[in-house]
Parts: C-alpha cells; structure tokens; sequence
C-alpha cells in the first residue's frame, strides 16, 4: 500500500514527550535517558512544581493522543508556548470541530478538560525543564528531519518509514497519509498515535556522540543486545516469519514479560522489523535483514576499516 509521507521537526512534539516521559514515568528503562531522568528531575525541580505536575500521573492516556493531534493541527512555525497558549485560548467548539477529523469519537467536554487541564502544567514543565535544553534539541531535531526529507525525494515511502524507525514495516495500515516525526526523549523506541487517516510515528533522532574516540551508541546497542546467548536464539526463530509476542511464547514455552524484554532490546538496536497493523493492535517481530549489514558499517567505521 502506497502512502503520503511527510516530516514534522516541530519542538511542540518534542514539548509534548518530555512532559509524558516524566509525569508518567513509563518507559524509562528502555530509553537513552534512563530511570535516573525521573530522579534527577525530583531532584531539580521545585516542590511545588513536582507536586503540580503530579496530578497529571493518572489522567487518562488518551490525553495525549488529543494533545499530539492538536500539534498537527497548530499554525506552521508555531513555538512550543505559542502553541500552549493556543491550545488554552481557542474556543473549544472550532478546535473540537478541527479534531473530529483525526478522533470523530472525541467528547467535546473531554477536549475542555485537555483545554483547561494541561496548559497550565506545560507551562510549567517549559518554564522549568524544556526552555533549558530547547536551544540543544532543536537544531538536532530540524537537521535529522531535513536528512529524512532528502531521503524521501530518493526512497520509496515505506523503504525511508522503516529506514528512519529502525524496522517498523506497515502492514496496510488502512490511511493515506504517514506524519513522521524526529525525537530525543524517546530514543531509542518508536512511537505511535492512529488516527482516522492519519498514522503519526516518532522516530528517533540520530546524535553524534561529543567525543569521537566513543564508540557510537548505535554501536553499543547493536553488540550489547548480541552479548546474550537468549537473544541470539530469539533471532534465529524470528528469521522465518513475523510472529507475535504471544506466539513465541507459546512456541517456546518462555513468559511473555521475558520475551518481551528481548525483543525491546533487539528492535531498540536495530535487529528486529516491528509489523504493525491497525487491525488488531497486535505487533509482529521478524528478523530485520539490514541489522546485520550495519552492524559490520558502525563497526568498521569504529575502528577506522572503512
């Protein structure tokens, strides 16, 4: 199936993660950043500003697909506050009738309480957080994006989606349209948010490393997810076809959460294709045949080979 393809180096996506990451505090395990991102940020931040963005750990997580539709939605060029200020300030009945398009099941009153709920907390995290690093991040995040656009002139649509995501392959999502867009806070994971027409995927933003003598990270992913005698089986079995999570575990009798584990490591360096459909949500791994190949690319460049 042929899709429209289009990049986003918006930092209001950026904006958004950020404040996910921490006031969730899912994920960090399997991120670049760390649990310790969590722990140096209670550190940092106010009390009373901790406090504040506390109320915002259990609220629903349909939140943050309305909020991430809101910024496709924005105006062109909008700043990470601008957008924040929009969001609080537009009156509720366009905005909802703007959101149908991308969510047609959204209450309007669930949109008043984004409206109402979340500016005031963005806000804050901007304030305190995302205004020191946003000058660090922005340019990283508009020169990936400005890489992947010249790619997509040279590549067909799906080849950069899985080249840019490190393995995601679309399983005729039944859309036209596929919003890609680069991220630092979730590196090295993808994520995604269906809407009616409309897939938006975030990728993860290649950073160079500060010091040149450090083997990339990239690299250390690729060998440490090697490193284990379970995971190099685990490949082997998904060289055939794409299976499910609860597949192998039935075909090989191991517990989900273990296997699940795995493969996270494995499609975070690269070695696994994560199939996704929109049918029933559930994703599929097989063998990435690239993986191998860069591998040997990241590797000899280290060393200086090629």
């Amino acid at each position: 199936m042929k899709y429209k393809v289009s990049l986003d180096a918006s930092v209001v996506f950026e904006l958004l993660s950020s404040f996910m990451v921490y006031v969730t505090r899912k994920w960090t395990d399997n991120l670049d950043i760390g649990s310790h991102f969590i722990t140096d940020m209670d550190t940092r931040l106010p009390q009373t500003v901790r406090t504040e963005l506390g109320k915002a750990w259990d609220w629903p997580f349909l939140d943050y697909d309305v909020l991430y539709a809101l910024a496709i939605l924005r105006e062109k060029d909008t700043e990470a506050m601008s957008f924040v200020d929009w969001v609080s300030n537009c009156a509720p009945d366009s905005l909802h009738a703007k959101l149908l398009a991308y969510m047609p099941s959204l209450p309007l009153e669930h949109l008043i309480r984004i409206q109402t709920d979340y500016p005031p907390l963005l806000r804050l995290w901007y304030e305190h957080y995302f205004s020191k690093i946003e000058p660090e991040i922005k340019p990283l995040i508009h020169e990936d994006a400005r890489e992947k656009s010249v790619l997509l002139l040279k590549m067909e649509p799906e080849g950069l989606i899985e080249y840019a995501t490190g393995g995601v392959v679309l399983d005729d999502i039944p859309v036209d349209s596929i919003l890609l867009f680069p991220g630092v806070h979730f590196r090295p994971i993808n994520t995604y948010c269906f809407y009616d027409n409309v897939l938006l995927i975030q990728y993860p933003v290649d950073i160079p490393e500060e010091n040149e003598d450090d083997p990339p990270i990239v690299l250390l992913r690729m060998t440490e997810a090697l490193a284990d005698p379970e995971r190099l089986k685990l490949l082997r079995y998904l060289a055939t076809e794409p299976k499910t999570v609860n597949d192998m575990a039935a075909s090989l009798r191991q517990p989900y959460d273990k296997l699940m584990h795995h493969l996270i490591i494995l499609r975070a360096a690269g070695l696994l294709r994560s199939h996704v459909n929109a049918g029933d949500h559930m994703e599929r791994f097989s063998l990435r045949p690239d993986g191998a190949s860069e591998l040997q690319m990241f590797f000899e460049s280290y060393l200086g080979l090629s």
